[in-house]
């Protein structure tokens, strides 16, 4: 599993921001989640409209969070 974080802003006021965390799975390489973080955030992004993805990254998920 690869954890794909995004850092996401209010469209109505940019200064509230918080991260969403996304978990999928690519073949255990964070250069795969970066080819696949695309289209992943542009799936979530139209899931959320009032939300605006600034900010992403792909990380290995750590080991205390339950998935």
């Amino acid at each position: 599993m690869v954890d794909l974080i995004l850092t996401v802003c209010l469209t109505a006021n940019p200064t509230d921001c918080r991260e969403e965390h996304l978990y999928f799975e690519s073949r255990g390489s964070l250069l795969q989640c970066m080819l696949l973080a695309p289209a992943e955030i542009a799936k979530w992004s139209s899931e959320h409209p009032t939300l605006k993805v600034v900010r992403w990254r792909c990380a290995f998920p750590d080991k205390e969070r339950s998935i």
